[in-house]
């Protein structure tokens, strides 16, 4: 199926989401937080970006879920 731009951006936040998760509480204990690092200057955009991969998160699960889309496969 070809995905559309709402579910690649659902994928790619997602994976940032992931990546920043183990960084920040894996990892041998980096405690590195890249959203942060990256954002940190603007904290409203922090907020905004971990917005933005909580719901893509959700987005994908429904996709699972429902089997719609390209998110099932």
């Amino acid at each position: 199926m070809n995905c559309g731009v709402l579910d690649k951006a659902a994928k790619i936040l997602a994976l940032v989401g992931a990546l920043n998760w183990g960084l920040v509480s894996g990892v041998g204990g980096l405690d590195f937080n890249l959203v942060t690092t990256l954002l940190g200057s603007w904290p409203a955009v922090v907020e905004i970006v971990y917005l933005l991969i909580g719901l893509s998160g959700l987005y994908l699960l429904v996709g699972l879920v429902s089997k719609k889309g390209c998110c099932a496969s």
